[in-house]
């Protein structure tokens, strides 16, 4: 990472624990400088409201100009989410693929993957029967989604 890149990204992290962005926390692995845990906290009035999702971040050599990669390591119903954690979000992809400039941020990221629980996007999902599911019959989707969230994403359940 370029000494400007990692100036950059000091400055993110330092932003990101004075003031943090509701329902999601950052957390340096070891001492690397471009691998990181993550936990999103479901959001209110979703199936996921009570969990805590653990996610996996890793910078690219080139961020910001390449967006960071992730993977939900916490379990999780949702049809632009697959069984491995692999999320379907544009904003992971550089353009014309995806969505990814260079103003975008590790915050803008992890604040627009808390979005997508509250607000999937079914016809451009990763899982045809969980997308179909969700379109036509949403309420056996939202107990399943809420099944698996007590069940891996909450603590003590």
């Amino acid at each position: 990472m370029s000494q400007r890149s990692a100036g950059r990204l000091k400055k993110e992290l330092s932003q990101l624990h004075q003031e943090p962005a509701p329902g999601i926390s950052v957390f340096l692995r070891g001492d690397s400088t471009s691998s990181f845990s993550c936990q999103i906290i479901g959001p209110p009035d979703t199936p996921y409201e009570e969990g805590v999702f653990e996610i996996s971040m890793t910078l690219p050599e080139r961020y910001p100009f390449e967006p960071p990669s992730i993977k939900f390591d916490t379990k999780i119903y949702h049809p632009n989410i697959d069984e491995t954690g692999r999320v379907c979000l544009d904003l992971l992809h550089c353009p014309p693929r995806g969505s990814w400039k260079p103003v975008h941020n590790i915050r803008t990221l992890l604040t627009s993957v808390r979005l997508l629980l509250s607000e999937p996007n079914p016809d451009d999902g990763l899982l045809a029967d969980v997308s179909n599911q969700y379109k036509f019959n949403r309420s056996q989707f939202e107990d399943k989604a809420r099944e698996m969230t007590q069940m891996y994403a909450v603590k003590g359940a």
